[in-house]
């Protein structure tokens, strides 16, 4: 198999070179030991596959901490795939909340637009008017 170098790492984990020295950085990964002769340094499947755990785990909303929690769980003796569903619930139920407050802030914000003039002054501005109420109360 052919030594893999951080672009080609990169590629075939489908991101950028950057976000692999991130990750190194956070302690994600590690970084692999510059050769002594010289050269570049090289990354095993391995740490492809991590990569792309992270990315995954991140598009499904997951933090870098609570990624390197996961991460962690899945190298420790005993963890079974009821932690893994705890903390994925625990996510989710994350979101639902988020989603409510996004649906609460949607409502809000359209009746205030709904209520504005869309033109004139702004010390008739309801929107304005509406922000300063909130602030007061």
């Amino acid at each position: 198999m052919e030594p893999l170098t951080i672009s080609k790492a990169a590629q075939q984990a489908g991101v950028g070179v950057e976000t692999i020295r991130f990750y190194e950085r956070k302690g994600l990964i590690e970084q692999p030991l510059k050769p002594l002769g010289g050269g570049y340094r090289t990354y095993t499947n391995e740490t492809v596959q991590r990569i792309r755990f992270i990315r995954q785990a991140q598009e499904l909303g997951f933090s870098l901490t609570e990624i390197e929690e996961l991460l962690d769980l899945r190298t420790t003796p005993g963890t079974d795939c009821g932690d893994i569903h705890q903390r994925a619930a625990a996510k989710l139920a994350d979101v639902d909340r988020k989603v409510e407050a996004l649906t609460r802030i949607r409502e809000a914000l359209k009746e205030v637009i709904a209520a504005c003039p869309g033109q004139g002054g702004l010390e008739g501005c309801s929107i304005i008017g509406a922000m300063e109420k909130k602030k007061e109360g």
